[in-house]
């Protein structure tokens, strides 16, 4: 979820003064000798018991929440008294399926109140999920379930069409709560959340163990696999969520009303949705897919005061507030966080002065961080609205000049690395990305071009990877330049991200075609789109002579994108 700012206020920033560079030695979550910044949050303690899996860990903090998970449409739910019964049932049937631990369980859902009882139960039997987006294409698919060495998958009625024809056995999860008479015996999903449960059998499950596999566009280069263990979600459940209803002082955590529409399958949307706030008591109305009126509605339905989401959702809610009489209808509101792609210093303000009652934070994490990095925090007069937020516990970072590999201090800017208990294992089967993302005393190389203010709070500047951020999902460029390339009539390619006011950036194809080929912008837009996801599409092609490059062969995106802003 690494939220980014448009970076007209890095210019703003400009130089600083010298009364200001003074300030170094006063910064006491600065380390000149060492160069590394550590979090201005005091330490929290996290569990040591090595046989400890994360799904025990949300269940073992005692709360008096009600409704776990309300569906936003029907307004069915399922209340806490029920839900981890309904965990443990869903283990106990995956294990009457032959299911044991180490095994690896595709997850192709879109939002439902049914994805965290699936997504806990596979965790608690000591297996691992691989959430994916499910709208991802065939041929993806099929790559994830090689890779991972998928033998199980629940989704939705169209890709289980697509994994039978893979050989992949899947469970069909129902788009909408039945009841009664509706429940059928011979549908796997309800006998599965139906089991007996008391008498289940669990292996010994490690902190180390693996939890998750999940989609990265990686810190560089193509797409990877991030390998994530039970110890990275403990520490998320507690750095992240529970860490930040502390800092609000919000005692009665049960009481907040959350709104899930950043999808589940992210690990913006798994951190909070599917773990971390249920650790809370808090309740989750669910949408199964984004539409602002719908959301507008369910806000003022169920008095949701906590509303996380992505740019795009932003911009809607904040023209929604604008023709509504007074804001009446967000008056719930208490806070709206966002991250997950490029926001605008203009989305910012017309969102702040529009609905000056909300506490507006920001915040950067990674799927390699397991949504752990920073968050915004408001207090007082601290009103930092376009800053990414100040460490999180536990966390450590550098600011490391690129050219020289020297550490940067406070209002310098540099690439962030960092390092903490919620950095991921590595990357699936790639010991070379791993090695390169990960150096060997755990410092996590992020690719984002950061400074820290003389206060801590961090502010994005550039971003080192060439990852595209649209409409929050993260798509790399290597893996539409294959697309392209495997065009007859298409000689060499190149794909970056533009900025786009409505979706953050939208990727844009820069093609060298053959001299007598007659292809067509539309033609490429076509033949990219049947071979991947729909978000993943190219929006716009540039036909060019030649596409520029380094003398060691780099891909030129910056120079890409300015001829793309002088071209189209």
């Amino acid at each position: 979820m690494a939220a980014q700012f448009n970076n007209q206020r890095f210019a703003e920033r400009k130089t600083l003064s010298s009364d200001s560079q003074n300030q170094d030695s006063q910064c006491l979550f600065y380390s000149p000798g060492t160069g590394i910044y550590s979090s201005k949050h005091p330490p929290m303690q996290l569990p040591t018991d090595p046989f400890l899996d994360v799904v025990s860990f949300i269940f073992s903090h005692s709360h008096h929440g009600c409704s776990a998970l309300i569906d936003s449409s029907t307004g069915s739910s399922i209340p806490y008294s029920q839900l981890f019964p309904l965990v443990k049932s869903m283990a106990f049937g995956l294990r009457e399926l032959g299911i044991s631990k180490g095994d690896v369980i595709l997850i192709l859902l879109p939002n439902s109140i049914y994805f965290p009882i699936v997504v806990l139960g596979v965790l608690y039997l000591g297996a691992i999920v691989a959430p994916m987006n499910p709208l991802s294409s065939f041929s993806e698919i099929k790559k994830q379930t090689i890779d991972c060495r998928v033998c199980l998958a629940f989704a939705t009625t169209g890709n289980v069409n697509k994994l039978k024809e893979l050989g992949v056995k899947a469970i069909e999860v129902p788009e909408y709560v039945k009841t009664g008479d509706e429940v059928n015996d011979r549908d796997t999903f309800w006998r599965l959340i139906s089991y007996n449960h008391e008498s289940i059998f669990r292996p010994p499950i490690t902190q180390d163990d693996v939890a998750a596999i999940m989609n990265s566009s990686g810190t560089t280069g193509s797409s990877k696999s991030v390998v994530l263990v039970h110890r990275n979600f403990i520490a998320m459940v507690e750095l992240f969520v529970r860490f930040e209803a502390s800092q609000y002082r919000e005692e009665i955590s049960w009481e907040n009303v959350y709104l899930a529409v950043v999808p589940m399958f992210h690990i913006y949307g798994l951190s909070l949705f599917v773990m971390g706030l249920l650790s809370l008591g808090t309740s989750i109305v669910v949408m199964r897919k984004f539409d602002i009126n719908q959301a507008v509605r369910a806000i003022e339905k169920y008095n949701v005061s906590h509303f996380p989401l992505v740019p795009l959702i932003l911009a809607a809610l904040t023209a929604k507030a604008k023709r509504a009489v007074g804001g009446s209808s967000l008056r719930s509101l208490k806070q709206v966080s966002c991250g997950a792609a490029a926001l605008t210093k203009r989305v910012i303000e017309d969102f702040v002065h529009g609905l000056p009652h909300v506490d507006f934070i920001q915040g950067y994490g990674m799927t390699e961080t397991t949504a752990v990095g920073t968050r915004g925090f408001n207090v007082g007069m601290v009103r930092k609205h376009t800053s990414i937020g100040l460490l999180a516990p536990n966390m450590q970072a550098k600011v490391v000049d690129c050219n020289t590999g020297s550490c940067m201090p406070p209002g310098k800017a540099g690439e962030l690395w960092l390092r903490g208990p919620a950095v991921m294992k590595g990357y699936l089967n790639d010991w070379k990305a791993t090695t390169s993302a990960i150096e060997k005393d755990g410092w996590l190389h992020t690719g984002d071009i950061i400074y820290f203010d003389h206060d801590g709070y961090l502010y994005i500047v550039d971003r080192l990877k060439d990852i595209i951020k649209y409409k929050g999902f993260q798509i790399a460029p290597a893996d539409l330049e294959a697309v392209l390339l495997s065009h007859p009539d298409i000689l060499d390619a190149a794909v970056t991200g533009v900025p786009d006011e409505e979706a953050g950036e939208v990727p844009v194809a820069f093609v060298v075609k053959s001299p007598e080929s007659m292809l067509s912008q539309d033609a490429i837009i076509k033949h990219v789109a049947n071979q991947v996801a729909a978000y993943k599409k190219v929006r716009r092609v540039v036909f060019v002579p030649t596409i520029q490059k380094s003398p060691t062969g780099k891909v030129l995106r910056r120079q890409l994108r300015h001829l793309c802003t002088s071209k189209i």
